[in-house]
């Protein structure tokens, strides 16, 4: 694999990798982002992959060298610690960024590629049951619309159809996703006949809409459909691939059992990828790029890093673990990045 992979973590920063993981090697000190920092979203630019966004406990930071180094946007989030970004796929101009724990949860939003942002008018509650302090863990924006949605841990899936000028809230009685503990959401455009599908995944349930979003979501337990596992952390869109979707699931946080789960029909069945290695936690995050759909990355709670180089199918553990993952991501760019001494290891696992 050619390009830089990035791995963001709790108490490590970012670790990049320009050489298909062979070596590693984490931001400098002068960098915005601590080189033992935390580092909780990483948004590869769909129009231009040197660019890479990362939500930081520094707030929004933009790499423009596919990874090498990191600024600060100046923002209200400045200090504040992003869980969420999002680009709209029509103008990547439009940029969407969601903060949380320890932090308040609120929504902020670019017009002009991240130069400068506004705090937008939704008001979270400080504190939540379930987790004390809510955080926004996924934003989504319609490629078809520009609509946007967000789901908070824990406080409910919002959705505006102005660009975040106005929001209403889509976890009710009416709509049928009666959990407000929400952890993905991913719009499926309509193809080939087949209609456009929302799709939003709770702690416990997977939600589906082929309504646009309105109307009641039918709903499956995650337990019922994934061999008895229930903690729905991530749904993810193969980029680059039709229809093709990822879900991570393990048995809890951290978790000391977890599986890939792969669909080709756009959720409506599920089968689990061949795992080469033995997770030590639950799956964290994914990490996929349209310029190549066979490779994909997955990471752990506990810092175990997974690869697959057939599109999700079988899966390899990486040679190096890390500290709590966060985010994954790769570019198809290869940064000018220099490994720290001791950082190498002669012979990957996946060779």
């Amino acid at each position: 694999m050619q390009g830089t992979i990035l791995v963001g973590t709790a108490g490590q920063g970012i670790l990049r990798s320009a050489d298909d993981g062979a070596t590693w090697h984490r931001l400098g000190l002068k960098e915005a982002i601590e080189f033992d920092g935390v580092v909780r979203s990483l948004l590869v630019d769909p129009r231009d992959p040197n660019r890479i966004f990362a939500g930081a406990d520094a707030g929004i930071c933009l790499s423009e060298d596919a990874g090498a180094h990191f600024r600060r946007l100046e923002s209200p989030a400045n200090g504040m610690h992003v869980w969420s970004i999002a680009i709209d796929p029509r103008d990547s101009n439009v940029i969407y960024a969601g903060t949380g724990a320890p932090s308040r949860a609120a929504m902020f939003r670019s017009l002009d590629g991240g130069q400068s942002w506004t705090r937008l008018g939704i008001e979270l509650p400080e504190f939540c049951g379930g987790v004390n302090r809510p955080r926004i863990l996924t934003i989504c924006v319609d490629a078809d619309d520009g609509a946007v949605w967000f789901g908070v841990e824990e406080g409910g899936a919002w959705h505006s159809l102005d660009q975040g000028e106005t929001w209403c809230r889509a976890d009710d009685a009416q709509s049928g996703i009666l959990n407000g503990d929400i952890h993905a959401i991913t719009i499926l455009p309509a193809r080939g006949g087949r209609p456009k599908t929302h799709l939003l995944a709770t702690v416990n349930s997977v939600y589906t809409n082929r309504d646009g979003g309105y109307g009641p979501w039918a709903a499956e337990s995650s337990a019922d459909r994934f061999d008895g596992m229930y903690y729905t952390r991530t749904l993810a869109p193969l980029e680059g691939a039709e229809d093709v979707l990822l879900v991570a699931i393990g048995d809890g946080t951290p978790g000391t059992r977890t599986q890939i789960y792969r669909s080709l029909d756009r959720g409506a069945t599920w089968s689990a990828a061949l795992l080469h290695a033995v997770p030590n936690s639950t799956f964290w995050a994914l990490g996929t790029h349209a310029a190549d759909p066979q490779f994909v990355l997955a990471g752990t709670k506990y810092g175990h890093l997974f690869r697959s180089m057939d599109a999700g199918k079988t899966w390899f553990k990486d040679w190096r673990d890390f500290s709590e993952i966060a985010a994954v991501a790769w570019t198809p760019v290869v940064a000018a990045v220099k490994a720290h001494p001791k950082s190498t290891l002669g012979a990957k696992p996946h060779d």
